[in-house]
């Protein structure tokens, strides 16, 4: 194990690749060579136990578990002949829940072992490990202890996530485990880090670390090794420039950093917190200098991260009504995979909820025993309880976010299991559920997210008007009402032929449970202006919804200034691929509903979106898109600002192809720019052979951005092939309102949008207004 006796200095010590967020401490060396001392957490999963891994009622079995010596790797008992790998990291695991919270464990366990039992969520479409222990005090402890160094793993800044990688990579490449590196070993090493050099030149690096010649490095030669191959030559430069005082940063030369290259407005009371909070060597701190390794440490964190650290909570404005805002939502939410036989889950809903979406749907259809369930109409998809998704939605709403969450039902169940799903969302939700408008009269505009914290909202069809809720008037306008306009587009789709505008009886019980999401059918912007209350919506199919967009682009940005609007995607999409969400932001609509289930780059401009603001599932629209005085058109714009933004480098990218050790990746990047059509823009830079370690590129580019109120931008990092389309290696988006500028290391997310550790970029962004 590389630990801190290989890499003794002060910034290796304090920023090492101890777990320190609660206090855990990773061995320097391996649990069999000292003994296991710190935190009693992380020993109990080093020293492991046995579990009851559970698969049906009759597939129980004994499993040991345990993590390994690199703090990061779990190790796992399989009986399986052809099963490769053992092992997951704890990076692979979104989540740890405690008691029957899987499908899996609530079908195929009894309630009264609740207490014993957990379940580790795995990321993407991993298969979930449902396990039980022995004692209800053992699963508890397992629980506790995951939750603790995942926490921890999580909680690592950019160096210590480095670090970590690069010495379990040379924790791989030392085969017979004695400390030592020989010549082939960091050859091997090179290769796991992902670059590849010619035999003359690890020679020459080799040579000039051995200083023992003792054919192998160890000690202070790893040291020393390490040195040179983590040694950041564009930091060198930018931080020579500015260190004029005794060669570090005064305080004076890091606020003339700040204010010229950074752009930030900074006074020296700031300038000191900074030294405070990033320099590690105590004689510069007493000087109220920051030295080179503070300076990487003060860019390796959130102030020098490209999202503005401020936007990480919630800063917006959230008591303006509902329909202000953009809103996190999910299309088919119960498919985790495609919409003609993918299985239904209820942990496609939890997924979501934890992602934040605020928006989910419920596609209702009579089961059997009476029991309405929900899954893809006409199609061959799985069947889920209605019951079991709101219990679900129940447990997991306001996990990650206080904002109300929509649920939009596709109703086609008959009157008995209607209200049965009134009586399953009054007594599972609680008072959760709104079932009366706020207040005591009739409202005449939305309630905002901030009014509506820990509520949940029906989106459905309704009997009558709202104002009968005050009026106690039970007159009914029509006991018949059409289907949602989604399900008449799946028939029409060619997945049962029966009439578009088929009419269903609606149970009043159900129907008294919509409040501020009534479904209505869309008539027209001038129709809806004169008859429409603002507690009335309309869903789009997304042909016609980019039909009004391009056409009536400013009728329909008024039309969103009072009422709520869904799109979603056409039912010819039986992949369940997305439509691009950006033009329906662009004209004010909110609730622009994806398929959640599907990584694409529509999902990750969808997630970039939603990321600041604290992830809560809501962005406040622009002002033009809020004043009724604004005649805004996406579609008819002048010159505005210009980004100036340059590639400078990368670090530590992922090998593509893990199990070809010669496999090493030629990245590019490309920078996109996602808004209103003249803003849309893509440039490449060129790619570096044999390089995914620290590649650099220093390409500048600008782009002209004439509405950055909506701009997105997007970084792809690609491995180039002249043969084929290039392999995707990372990506990231965000808001340009959310951009810093200056010197900024992005972080890097893989095609479902979860963080690839230790990965990023290095870039130069300059938004000007000019």
């Amino acid at each position: 194990c590389y630990g801190e006796k290989n890499l003794e200095n002060e910034m290796a010590v304090r920023e090492r690749l101890a777990l320190h967020a609660e206090g855990v401490k990773l061995p320097a060396e391996s649990p069999t060579e000292r003994g296991l001392e710190g935190d009693a957490d992380l020993q109990f999963l080093l020293i492991g136990g046995e579990l009851i891994k559970i698969r049906s009622r009759s597939w129980k079995k004994n499993r040991l578990l345990k993590l390994q010596e690199d703090c990061k790797t779990f190790w796992h008992e399989s009986h399986r002949i052809f099963k490769k790998s053992h092992t997951f990291s704890i990076d692979d695991i979104d989540s740890v829940r405690m008691g029957r919270q899987s499908e899996g464990l609530n079908k195929h366990t009894d309630p009264s072992v609740e207490d014993q039992c957990f379940s580790i969520i795995f990321k993407g479409s991993k298969r979930n490990l449902d396990l039980m222990a022995h004692t209800r005090e053992d699963a508890k402890q397992w629980v506790k202890s995951l939750n603790k160094v995942i926490s921890s793993m999580r909680n690592l800044n950019c160096q210590q996530k480095s670090e970590h990688w690069i010495i379990n990579c040379m924790r791989k490449a030392d085969k017979n485990d004695d400390k030592k590196m020989t010549l082939k070993e960091l050859k091997r090493f090179l290769r796991q880090i992902n670059v590849e050099v010619d035999d003359t030149y690890a020679e020459e690096i080799f040579k000039t670390c051995d200083k023992s010649n003792s054919g192998s490095l160890e000690g202070s030669e790893i040291k020393h090794f390490y040195g040179l191959l983590t040694q950041r030559e564009e930091i060198d430069v930018i931080y020579g420039k500015y260190a004029q005082t005794e060669g570090q940063m005064s305080a004076k030369d890091l606020l003339d950093f700040l204010l010229k290259e950074q752009r930030e407005q900074v006074s020296m009371g700031d300038v000191l917190k900074l030294i405070e909070k990033y320099e590690i060597d105590e004689t510069a701190k007493q000087k109220k200098h920051m030295s080179k390794d503070g300076f990487l440490m003060y860019l390796q964190h959130e102030d020098g991260s490209i999202l503005n650290p401020a936007h990480k909570r919630v800063y917006q404005d959230m008591s303006q009504p509902l329909n202000h805002y953009y809103i996190s939502s999910s299309h088919n939410t119960y498919l985790k995979e495609d919409q003609l036989k993918g299985p239904s889950s209820t942990e496609a809903y939890i997924k979501a909820l934890m992602k934040s979406c605020r928006c989910v749907e419920l596609d209702c259809w009579d089961g059997a025993n009476g029991e309405p369930v929900i899954y893809h109409g006409y199609t061959l998809t799985s069947k889920i309880l209605f019951r079991d998704v709101i219990k679900a939605i129940k447990e997991y709403a306001f996990k990650t976010s206080d904002y109300p969450v929509i649920l939009s039902l596709e109703n086609h169940c008959t009157v008995d299991q209607q209200r049965l799903m009134a009586h399953h969302l009054i007594s599972i939700l609680g008072d959760a559920l709104v079932v009366k408008p706020l207040g005591n009269t009739m409202p005449t505009n939305f309630p905002s997210p901030e009014e509506l914290k820990g509520k949940i909202l029906i989106k459905g069809k309704r009997l009558n008007k709202l104002d009968a809720v005050f009026t106690n008037n039970n007159t009914i306008e029509e006991e018949m009402v059409s289907e949602e306009d989604e399900a008449a587009d799946c028939k029409e789709n060619g997945q049962k032929a029966k009439p578009k505008k088929s009419k269903i009886k609606l149970a009043k019980e159900l129907s008294d449970l919509v409040i501020y999401c009534k479904s209505v059918h869309y008539s027209g912007f001038e129709h809806a202006k004169d008859n429409q209350a603002f507690y009335e919506m309309s869903s789009f199919k997304e042909s016609k919804a980019f039909n009004l967009a391009e056409t009536l682009a400013t009728a329909y940005i008024h039309h969103n200034m009072d009422k709520l609007s869904r799109i979603y995607p056409a039912g010819s999409r039986t992949d369940s691929s997305n439509y691009n969400p950006m033009p329906m932001w662009n004209v004010g609509c909110q609730i622009v509903a994806l398929n959640f289930q599907t990584p694409s780059k529509e999902m990750h401009i969808n997630q970039g979106r939603f990321l600041p603001n604290g992830f809560c599932g809501y962005i406040l629209k622009p002002e033009f898109q809020r004043s009724f005085s604004s005649t805004f058109n996406p579609n008819k714009l002048t010159d505005g600002p210009w980004l100036q933004r340059k590639i400078i480098s990368a670090q530590q990218l992922p090998k593509l192809n893990k199990d070809k050790a010669k496999s090493i990746v030629d990245p590019l990047v490309r920078v996109e720019i996602h808004g209103v059509p003249t803003d849309n823009a893509s440039k490449e830079t060129h790619y570096i052979e044999n390089n995914g370690f620290n590649p650099m590129w220093n390409e500048r580019f600008q782009f002209n951005i004439q509405v950055p109120e909506l701009a997105m931008v997007r970084f792809v990092v690609e491995d180039y092939d002249s043969a084929s389309q290039n392999d995707f290696i990372g990506q990231y988006c965000l808001p340009l309102t959310s951009v810093q500028n200056g010197y900024r290391h992005v972080p890097l997310l893989t095609k479902r949008g979860d963080a690839i550790s230790s990965a990023g970029l290095f870039v130069h962004l300059m938004l000007i207004d000019v």
